[in-house]
């Protein structure tokens, strides 16, 4: 009685050990082409197009101007005035970096800038803004980060440009650096003071 082979040819046992190498390796190159292909300060946002949260948030205590204290966030702030929201931690190392761009900023006054603190201890908070100076004319504390999850924040550094409407027209992912605010930043800004005439 002749014995019968029962295991695969060499060919097919070969190819079949080598499938899932050159399924790994297709599904890396598919990864990198799609993830290399996008800006990621360009993350889109359910947002867009959609009123800002109704968040009220209370005002960083002991941060004043001409004697008075800051406001905090109130969503009636944005009713009549183009706004750039930007979210901010005085632990966040790239908001150290786009602060004096935020200070320029706010010279413009065609505009208003509104910061959110995020998860930041207030004397903290206080000496950032001490540092650089302080932009914004209202300055909300999230304490807990509920707020900025309503806005649909990913991380800090993000920054809003809110038209007159109260309706977020534009987001950017990502510290504010010269580049991005004179290509994208500056123009969205513009856009949104053109939408109901400045």
């Amino acid at each position: 009685m002749s014995e019968q082979s029962t295991s695969a040819p060499p060919q097919r046992r070969t190819f079949l050990m080598v499938l899932p190498l050159i399924a790994f390796i297709g599904l890396a190159l598919l990864f990198w082409f799609r993830l290399g292909s996008g800006d990621p300060s360009r993350i889109p946002s359910a947002l867009i197009g959609r009123p800002a949260p109704q968040t009220t948030l209370p005002p960083l205590e002991g941060l004043q101007a001409d004697n008075a204290q800051i406001p905090g966030l109130d969503p009636a702030a944005f009713k009549g005035k183009v706004s750039l929201v930007n979210v901010w931690a005085s632990w966040c190392v790239p908001c150290h970096d786009e602060a004096p761009l935020l200070t320029e900023l706010a010279k413009d006054k065609r505009f208003q800038l509104v910061g959110i603190n995020y998860k930041d201890a207030a004397d903290n908070a206080r000496r950032f803004l001490g540092r650089y100076g302080n932009p914004f004319g209202h300055v909300g504390v999230d304490a807990n980060g509920r707020a900025s999850i309503e806005w649909g924040v990913y991380g800090v550094p993000e920054t809003f440009v809110v038209g007159r409407e109260g309706t977020i027209v534009y987001k950017l992912v990502g510290p504010i650096t010269p580049e991005n605010l004179r290509t994208v930043l500056l123009p969205q800004m513009e856009k949104a003071l053109k939408a109901a005439g400045s």
